[in-house]
């Protein structure tokens, strides 16, 4: 079964999903209707791309947290009992080592961008819009191992992973 955090975990990322979709559609939606009427909005390219990179990484984390990345299960399953489980535990290992490259790499960004700006709203920071990058390595790396006692679980039983139960929370 999925635990308590997981579950709060995913509720949450759904939020922040929501919202910055939300907000990512309005800023679209308001900038096409200015075109339309003849004028422009000179922030509304670069604000646009932004949420749609959170979207990129907030989405990611959620997908790993159900498990809903492409992957080779069908490699794992025909592996014997003892050679899948190494394999799954090296593979959570490649990944969750990645991420944590990733976050260190991204705390190194935010550090080089000090004291810069967007170029169309000049009061936001980059580091603020560029802190996905390593907020989002560390919610990836929290998701994966959130959701590992169901995979692992799963595998070692030799049953593919029920994407949909673990979307809804049950085992």
């Amino acid at each position: 079964m999925m635990s308590r955090f997981a579950r709060g975990l995913d509720g949450l990322l759904q939020w922040i999903l929501i919202v910055l979709m939300v907000a990512l559609t309005a800023v679209v939606v308001v900038a096409v209707v200015y075109r339309r009427l003849g004028d422009s909005l000179s922030w509304y390219d670069e604000v646009s791309s932004i949420l749609l990179a959170w979207v990129t990484y907030y989405g990611a984390a959620l997908a790993a947290l159900r498990r809903g990345h492409i992957g080779f299960d069908g490699v794992i399953y025909a592996l014997p009992l003892p050679w899948r489980m190494w394999a799954v535990a090296l593979g959570e290992v490649l990944v969750v080592g990645f991420f944590a490259l990733m976050a260190w790499a991204g705390l190194e960004v935010l550090m080089v961008l000090e004291g810069t700006t967007l170029v169309s709203l000049t009061w936001v920071p980059v580091q603020f819009t560029q802190s996905v990058i390593p907020v989002g390595a560390a919610l990836f790396i929290v998701a994966e191992l959130a959701s590992l006692p169901f995979y692992w679980r799963a595998v070692r039983d030799g049953v593919p992973v029920d994407h949909d139960a673990l979307e809804a929370g049950r085992s």
